[in-house]
């Protein structure tokens, strides 16, 4: 599986055994585990970064254990829009047939109209999309 995401901390704890396992936490509070060095000193490279992870998923018992297979830097534009105006632009143009009143209109639309129906709608997005990386 992958995921993009912004990684936030990368721990590493001595187990019984000896071994060094590197835990890696999203921005979402999800963990990923490896026990393999080169991809943890990778990971902690890439603190404070968004990032592209591949990983798996093994059930053992009552517990769900993710396995960190691979990071890396993600790729420009993966994950999610940067520009929260530019992604609500992207959202208004998509929602314009709706916006403007049917979906197959049988007249065309003046691009002052067109474009005093899809601000507001933009806006809001655009809002929403701010309020939401706030959180």
């Amino acid at each position: 599986m992958e995921a993009v995401v912004h990684l936030d901390e990368v721990t590493d704890v001595e187990t019984r055994g000896g071994n060094v396992r590197y835990v890696v936490r999203d921005a979402d509070g999800n963990e990923y585990t490896t026990f393999r060095e080169a991809i943890g000193d990778a990971a902690a490279k890439l603190e404070g970064q968004r990032v592209r992870l591949e990983y798996h998923e093994e059930q053992r018992g009552q517990y769900n254990n993710v396995y960190l297979d691979k990071v890396e830097p993600a790729p420009a534009g993966a994950g999610s829009d940067t520009d929260p105006e530019e992604a609500a632009w992207r959202t208004a143009v998509d929602a314009a047939p709706w916006l403007v009143g049917e979906s197959d209109p049988h007249a065309k639309t003046g691009p002052d109209e067109l474009y005093e129906t899809l601000k507001p709608f933009k806006d809001k997005v655009a809002e929403d999309i701010k309020e939401g990386e706030d959180q």
